[in-house]
């Protein structure tokens, strides 16, 4: 028994070995998961915590960094899906409503997490607005990998990318906003909201710049008779240099790949030969990124009762926030009754924006000397996210279902 421990520690350390069990492991458990009625991207998930550090350990733990590129990638092609449904005849028929639905459900969603955590006295204000901000973000990745399981179509669907996509960017945004609020409370210090409104704005417009750029590069060379596999492979070959570029100057690259798909859908039919041709590769990126997702969550928080409470409480004002804000902002807007009614339940996936959020409250020089109360808000995200990443995607297949032309 202790050779086999031994020889899992030596092996489970190579990053080819980590993403083929979890390929493996993603395979059994999704179609498991397709067999008892939910979305297959569940399985991958705790495929992941099983063969991760809370499980069998099967991945190691310092294996996180190497497969973070992974995760990069995946996010730059799910972020390329959702972009090439912006075709500006879409926008022109949808884009009013889809800026209301996500300002409704992205400042209740704020307003009630940041109220209720508040009111429990177990956290600081300036803690709880952190925390409202974080909620506001929700994962794109579920959302798209139901959808195209689905094949799911329309109205519904175009509401739904939008509003996951502007959600994003807007998010970004009012988190610098509270951030300079909440580090000048903590810090003593003076509030500085112009400069943290300008790190925002720089950050969403390098993405933008750097993703239109992208986009049109991958149209220039696409064009013309092209065949199917070198579309793929120049897609591809961008896509990586885009995710690079990105990451080394702090620029996202889940807006960057988003405008990247914008430029492609109004630049005539080369979009679809794109997508067309990144389908080939979706499977098993979904596969492995989910599953790397479940590696990171851990089942250590919920050891902690104040974090329980916490982060219950989170959870579930988060959740009315999202849907009742859709469901207030699509009235307001005059929607698809079908959209008011379902798209809510579409929002509540949570992973790689809160993540990046939480840990950038770790880290950030403001929480120093507040080492347990940062410890305590990164808690209380993953705990978030590891309900919401499993809860989630069943529910919100379901709305797509019910919302959406299948």
């Amino acid at each position: 028994m202790s050779t086999l421990i031994e020889l899992r520690n030596v092996i489970s350390i190579h990053p080819v070995f980590g993403v083929g069990i979890l390929l493996i492991g993603s395979f059994f458990l999704g179609r498991l998961a397709s067999k008892v009625g939910i979305p297959s991207i569940t399985g991958f998930i705790i495929a992941g915590i099983l063969l991760g550090p809370s499980g069998f350990a099967m991945v190691h733990a310092d294996l996180q960094h190497e497969l973070g590129s992974i995760t990069e990638v995946a996010l730059a092609v799910i972020a390329l899906v959702i972009g090439s449904e912006f075709s500006l005849s879409k926008l022109k028929r949808t884009g009013k409503s889809i800026v209301i639905i996500t300002a409704f459900q992205m400042f209740l969603s704020f307003g009630l997490v940041t109220l209720a955590l508040w009111l429990t006295n177990l956290l600081p204000l300036s803690a709880a607005l952190l925390l409202g901000a974080v909620a506001s973000a929700t994962a794109p990745a579920a959302t798209v990998a139901i959808v195209q399981d689905l094949k799911a179509r329309g109205p519904f669907i175009d509401h739904l990318y939008g509003v996951v996509a502007l959600d994003d960017a807007g998010c970004v945004l009012l988190f610098s906003v509270v951030a300079a609020f909440a580090g000048a409370s903590l810090a003593g210090g003076e509030i500085s909201i112009t400069h943290s409104v300008l790190h925002a704005g720089k950050e969403i417009m390098g993405s933008l710049l750097l993703g239109g750029v992208v986009g049109w590069l991958i149209n220039i060379f696409t064009r013309g008779p092209s065949k199917s596999n070198e579309v793929f492979i120049i897609s591809l070959g961008l896509l990586f240099l885009l995710t690079a570029i990105a990451t080394t100057f702090g620029f996202s690259p889940l807006l960057a790949g988003m405008a990247a798909g914008a430029v492609l859908a109004n630049s005539g039919r080369n979009s679809f030969r794109v997508i067309k041709s990144l389908e080939q590769l979706a499977p098993p990126l979904y596969a492995v990124f989910f599953a790397i997702a479940g590696t990171e969550l851990s089942l250590s928080i919920f050891s902690k009762g104040h974090i329980l409470v916490l982060g219950t409480v989170f959870i579930i004002a988060r959740a009315i926030g999202k849907y009742y804000g859709v469901w207030l902002g699509a009235h307001s807007a005059k929607s698809n009754p079908l959209v008011k009614k379902y798209l809510g339940l579409a929002m509540l996936p949570q992973a790689g924006v809160a993540i990046g959020l939480a840990l950038y409250i770790q880290a950030a020089p403001f929480f120093a000397g507040h080492e347990e109360l940062a410890s305590t808000i990164v808690s209380i995200v993953l705990m978030s996210v590891f309900v919401n990443e499993l809860a989630g995607p069943p529910i919100s297949k379901y709305a797509v279902v019910r919302g959406a032309t299948l």
